[in-house]
């Protein structure tokens, strides 16, 4: 309840003013309910649709949400740093094992792809009006992306993943609605949501991908968006298989209204085709991004979609940056078709880094996943437990809260740096972390 706060206004806009100011303030406090329409309405002695008009203004400004029939609530405070704030500090000596990032050596050399397409570019000035789209990036990612079952449908470019789930999700919900996101998902994107308002709701991943129960669940109860990472989900591992992606598209097309939007930032890196859901709804987006095989500082991704998603995005696009620059798109093309990346080679080598770990900690008793991919998620007991411990043995680990809502505590592994003379004492370490302390006995 409100407490000793009382909101005071008779219009909409002063009602909503003195809302907005006492959440600056503290005097409502992220969580709190607000009072009904009806029964504000009638202490203020104004009409229930001014009322309403606030409520609405303050959940398009992101201040307050609705969530259903438990009413409006004051939103949980964005922040600024997001999940970052739970990264640790990786101190002298320490291997770190918590960034997420590919390895440097299994990336190409930008310089050559660049020069290229410098060259090209010197042909022709890119001026304003023109096509926001390099046609040859566009000809290789169509013809993958058919390859792969996206169904046919116009693309544009977007600078990198989240970029792209962005301004999909802005091109179709408002303030207040809510998101089905896996749990455990990339933090980046479960930080997204309350950035724009949005709520999300919990589904659970296993090694397939979203579980079917607990997407139908999330849908009946109102979500109007739901994310999927097609493969090398962040932080498990799971890859969508042909089993999974049937019993996802039954779900979804129960839902045809659900807005759809498939991540494949694992494209380049896995050697398991796609099993995409786009189609099974009126309006869908799926992302493929260059960072994790070309390089993170390349932040590119090819957005395909349904006409109308995809025209909403370009013309959002049009009112900001304009455009991604054709200079990187033509690099990416020249990487893309010119096979800088032999993509084999690449899954292969996280696999051998991946593989021999989860074998090393299931000979231990522990459980660890990671099918595909560059990470592995291991359950804990006690994420604090667990990272200050490896911490002591020198390996930092990220915690599992930066990628969870409601799943069980765990933490997030990144197998890149390892070496195969890292495995044993890792794996060591990790049982060291995880057992509870013996118990001491006294005579």
């Amino acid at each position: 309840m409100l407490g000793e706060y009382r909101i005071e206004g008779r219009g909409a806009a002063e009602i909503a003013a003195d809302v907005e100011r006492a959440v600056g303030t503290g005097e409502l406090r992220p969580g709190q309910s607000l009072p009904p329409m009806r029964e504000l309405a009638a202490r203020l002695g104004v009409n229930p649709n001014t009322v309403a008009a606030a409520y609405r203004t303050l959940r398009e400004r992101g201040v307050i949400e609705t969530a259903g029939r438990r009413g409006s609530r004051v939103r949980p405070k964005p922040v600024t740093t997001g999940r970052d704030q739970l990264r640790v500090e990786v101190p002298p000596g320490a291997r770190d094992l918590s960034t997420g990032n590919p390895d440097p050596e299994l990336l190409p050399r930008l310089a050559p792809a660049l020069a290229v397409a410098a060259e090209a570019g010197d042909r022709r000035a890119v001026l304003y009006g023109d096509d926001p789209v390099d046609p040859g990036l566009l000809r290789v990612a169509r013809a993958e992306l058919d390859a792969d079952g996206i169904p046919a449908g116009p693309l544009t470019v977007t600078s990198g993943s989240l970029d792209a789930i962005e301004r999909v999700l802005a091109a179709h919900l408002r303030p207040g609605d809510a998101v089905a996101v896996e749990d455990p998902g990339w933090g980046s994107a479960l930080d997204l949501m309350p950035a724009l308002g949005l709520r999300t709701v919990p589904v659970g991943v296993d090694d397939d991908g979203p579980l079917p129960e607990d997407l139908a669940r999330a849908l009946t109860d109102g979500a109007r968006a739901v994310l999927v990472t097609a493969r090398a989900q962040n932080p498990t591992g799971a890859a969508v298989t042909a089993a999974r992606a049937r019993a996802l598209r039954a779900v979804l097309r129960a839902h045809p209204n659900t807005l759809l939007i498939e991540d494949d930032h694992g494209h380049g890196i896995v050697d398991l085709p796609p099993h995409p859901l786009a189609g099974a709804t009126r309006h869908w987006a799926f992302a493929r991004s260059a960072a994790k095989t070309y390089g993170p500082d390349l932040r590119l991704a090819v957005l395909a979609g349904d006409p109308v998603t995809v025209d909403r995005v370009r013309g959002r696009l049009r009112l900001g940056p304009g455009w991604v620059s054709l200079l990187l798109q033509r690099a990416l093309a020249q990487l893309w078709s010119g096979g800088a990346v032999d993509r084999t080679a690449v899954a292969e080598s996280y696999r051998s880094r991946r593989q021999p770990l989860i074998d090393a900690l299931a000979a231990r008793g522990i459980e660890a996943r990671g099918r595909t991919g560059m990470n592995l998620w291991i359950p804990v007991p006690d994420e604090t437990t667990a990272v200050a411990r490896l911490l002591q043995s020198g390996w930092v680990v990220a915690p599992g809260a930066r990628f969870r809502l409601t799943s069980p505590p765990a933490v997030r592994i990144t197998v890149s740096p390892l070496t195969p003379a890292d495995i044993e004492p890792l794996a060591e370490a990790i049982e060291a972390a995880v057992r509870p302390s013996p118990s001491r006995v006294y005579g």
